[in-house]
């Protein structure tokens, strides 16, 4: 399903990749949306959000290779995905065509954020594809530039490319960074995917949500307009809601099937994720406010 180490069960504190002594794997944090609400409809077709980003610390693993032949190749990656429609493919692609390099690289893609989750994990392997081939083809572009390079690939790749957790808006685009300090989270994965367009271009999608400000967030909190959507076409999704909301305050990160609640602590996350059916996947993860790929470049240099 994700082509990562574990194909069920929980996954432990904690979640980012083993990197091996000796071999650099560059990391791609997951996200969660703390809150997602839409709107307004753009005239061409795009929808206008506000949420909270939190970046948190179950990574996908990426090893880039320069290559001196101009060629992008994925050696390896998630079965599911067509090399050629993987989004780290398409960053390596968009970036060589806007800096002009004669380079080209081999992509290797362990997976463990569950694709069709609402977790990001192919924009943030698009993202950390362009910080890294941007250092190491050396192209020298600005990350604002990077962030307008990653854009057509998905709303959710500059956040990814900027590497803090963020207040967003527009179509999620613009960015306010947003330190979220240390959090715990526990997550469940159903064993569904769900399709992002299909939730956006539902009719019953709520799309007047009104406008609030970061403070208002904090002092009341807000909700996520897909979940209702959500819960009406993906009953497994509903399932996994009201199991943890008995337990926890659950909510929906982005169009999904991921659902997660705040934990005190790490301890409690972990006994809330042991407590989880066999038949999904769960996750304890720890909330990051900087995304790992920035310090794995200043600690190369």
């Amino acid at each position: 399903m994700t082509g990562g180490p574990e194909s069920g069960g929980r996954a432990g504190a904690g979640g980012t990749a083993h990197v091996p002594a000796g071999e650099t794997r560059w990391l791609a944090p997951a996200k969660l949306n703390l809150f997602l609400h839409v709107t307004g409809r753009r005239a061409d077709g795009y929808h206008e959000l506000q949420t909270l980003f939190q970046l948190i610390d179950l990574c996908d693993a990426l090893t880039i290779d320069v290559r001196d032949d101009g060629r992008i190749e994925r050696l390896s990656g998630p079965g599911g995905i067509a090399p050629a429609d993987d989004l780290a493919v398409r960053a390596a692609q968009a970036l060589k065509a806007a800096s002009g390099t004669a380079r080209g690289a081999s992509l290797r893609i362990q997976k463990r954020i569950p694709i069709g989750g609402g977790l990001g994990g192919g924009s943030s392997d698009a993202a950390t594809t362009l910080i890294v081939l941007n250092a190491l083809w050396e192209c020298g572009l600005s990350v604002p530039e990077l962030a307008a390079v990653g854009l057509p690939l998905g709303a959710d790749v500059p956040v990814f490319v900027q590497g803090f957790s963020a207040w967003a808006e527009g179509v999620g685009e613009r960015l306010t960074p947003q330190p979220l300090g240390s959090r715990w989270y526990v997550i469940l994965h159903p064993a569904v995917a769900v399709s992002t367009r299909e939730v956006f271009q539902s009719p019953e999608l709520t799309r007047n949500s009104p406008l609030i400000t970061i403070r208002a967030f904090f002092q009341s909190g807000g909700g996520n307009d897909c979940e209702s959507v959500v819960r009406a076409r993906y009953p497994e999704v509903a399932e996994a809601l009201d199991w943890l909301a008995r337990r926890a305050r659950a909510r929906l990160t982005g169009t999904g099937s991921c659902v997660f609640a705040e934990c005190a602590s790490a301890i409690e996350a972990e006994r809330l994720a042991a407590q989880a059916p066999d038949r999904w996947r769960s996750f304890v993860a720890r909330g990051l406010d900087r995304s790992p790929v920035y310090a794995q470049l200043e600690g190369r240099r």
